[in-house]
């Protein structure tokens, strides 16, 4: 296929792309009943389309259905491979090339005579082993691909929303940002975040596929530890300690599949933040509204006994009545005073047997013995009542008084605590509105289209240092041993 009819299926195919939606286009079942459409009509978008649904799901079947499109692709179109394989043979070409330049220099500095003693050992631990790490880099590792997003944790501003007062007793205003982004980091590197990952996308089928090189794939029969040391090593948490961003970068074999993998870890640590602050707050509501319904019960078994006892006892307020006997006693006490001293003014003007004096002496008795009567309501028990209850049998008017306090001051304490509960309430209903979280999406997860990894010169110019430098201590070493010797 010729470079213009290489870039005439590639407009196609992005033509087909913008026709369709996000979802249609990360639907695997949808784009196979396309391209059995297109099947019929151009073979060749339908093979590259179905390249499409082999990287969004790389299982046996589609695999084979890849194979045998491109069998009927090349059967109409039979260029569709000379352009990959001469790009292929001139890479390998330039490469060879480059390989027998740099050995034809390694062999004219090996003929210094001062390197001379060191050319066997140099070549062995250095040159031989940097030259097999630099075919492995340059021509066997498979290429990977790394989509980034960046998120930040936000909450409501109750300050904003709530009675100041309230908001200040809730606790809004005290920031828990760190914590919120250091519990996302921990959750995408747990092992459920990869059993998340494993059953949503297939993981493992993605990253140990025999396409890639083998020191870059997973192991098809990986225990689950080896998968999460893989998968922490393909997946990256850092944070910003100032403005608490999280970013978050996979690596992958296929762009859309390191695009469409890190999509998913956003959306799952999106939930996981918004579920353990409903949770928790949900639990601690419960916990508060069951103790406020036993405070409100207690409150209301205690007005309850408060009443019956006022109709027991006929009293509106036993407290009022005790107040107004007293008061009668002591009117009958001023009388009496008022009596005894006009008794005594009739006596030095009249003889002990005058009608006056007799009339204010029988007087005087009564209104001592009616004293007598009204101290005996507050101090002598009440006729018994048989519907009474054991214990409120014959009480005087004092004893009903100490009875009726213990029951108000009952139903004060009850009224105070259901008041604090009250409060300890609303206070946690506030508290469960605090706890809602949101992962903010600063940056969207990105498509990539430049392989990022491995690379190639820093890899080879770190690890040709610290073969250097192995060598050099381990010569320095040997000569160090000879010479003790």
């Amino acid at each position: 296929m010729t470079k213009q009819a290489q870039l005439e299926l590639e407009q196609r195919f992005a033509d087909l792309k913008a026709s369709l939606s996000n979802e249609q286009w990360s639907n695997a079942d949808f784009l196979i009943r396309k391209l059995e459409e297109l099947e019929l009509t151009d073979i060749t978008l339908a093979f590259r389309l179905m390249q499409r649904v082999k990287n969004l799901s790389p299982t046996e079947a589609n695999q084979l259905k890849l194979k045998e499109l491109r069998v009927k692709a090349l059967e109409q179109e039979p260029e569709l491979a000379t352009l990959s394989s001469n790009e292929a043979t001139s890479r390998k070409t330039m490469l060879k090339n480059n390989a027998v330049s740099l050995k034809d220099k390694m062999v004219v500095l090996s003929a210094n005579p001062k390197l001379k003693k060191f050319k066997r050992p140099f070549a062995l631990c250095v040159i031989l082993p940097f030259l097999l790490f630099t075919f492995y880099q340059v021509i066997w590792a498979s290429p990977r691909y790394e989509s980034q997003a960046q998120l930040i944790v936000k909450e409501p501003d109750g300050m904003a929303t709530l009675d100041p007062a309230m908001a200040i007793m809730s606790g809004f205003g005290v920031g828990s940002g760190s914590l919120d982004t250091e519990l996302v980091k921990a959750f995408v590197y747990s092992n459920d975040m990869l059993l998340y990952l494993e059953n949503t996308l297939d993981f493992s089928t993605h990253y140990s596929n025999t396409e890639y090189d083998f020191f870059s794939r997973l192991d098809g029969d990986a225990s689950r530890e080896t998968a999460l040391k893989y998968y922490l090593a393909r997946v990256l948490v850092e944070l910003d300690e100032k403005s608490q961003v999280i970013s978050v970068f996979v690596q992958a074999f296929d762009p859309e599949f390191a695009h469409l993998m890190s999509k998913t870890i956003v959306d799952r640590a999106e939930w996981y933040i918004n579920e353990i602050g409903h949770n928790l707050a949900k639990k601690q509501l419960e916990f508060v509204t069951l103790e406020h319904q036993l405070v409100e019960k207690r409150l209301q078994e205690a007005k309850t006994e408060l009443l019956a006892f006022q109709r027991r006892h006929n009293l509106l307020d036993p407290q009022a009545e005790g107040m107004a006997l007293q008061q009668i006693t002591y009117q009958i006490e001023g009388q009496i005073a008022t009596k005894r001293t006009e008794l005594n003014a009739l006596r030095n003007s009249m003889s002990e047997n005058a009608p006056q004096v007799l009339q204010a002496k029988s007087q005087l008795e009564s209104m001592v013995q009616q004293l007598l009567n009204e101290r005996a309501r507050l101090t002598t028990d009440k006729t018994a009542d048989s519907s009474l209850p054991d214990d409120e049998k014959n009480l005087s008017v004092s004893q009903v008084m100490a009875k009726f306090s213990d029951y108000k001051i009952n139903m004060e304490l009850a009224l105070q605590a259901y008041t604090s509960s009250q409060v300890s309430l609303e206070k946690s209903r506030i508290e469960a509105y605090r706890q809602l979280k949101y992962l903010v999406t600063v940056e969207s997860p990105t498509l990539p289209q430049d392989a990022k990894y491995p690379e190639v010169f820093y890899n080879l110019s770190l690890f040709l240092a610290i073969t250097i430098m192995l060598f050099g201590i381990g010569r320095i070493v040997i000569a160090t041993v000879a010479e003790l010797r």
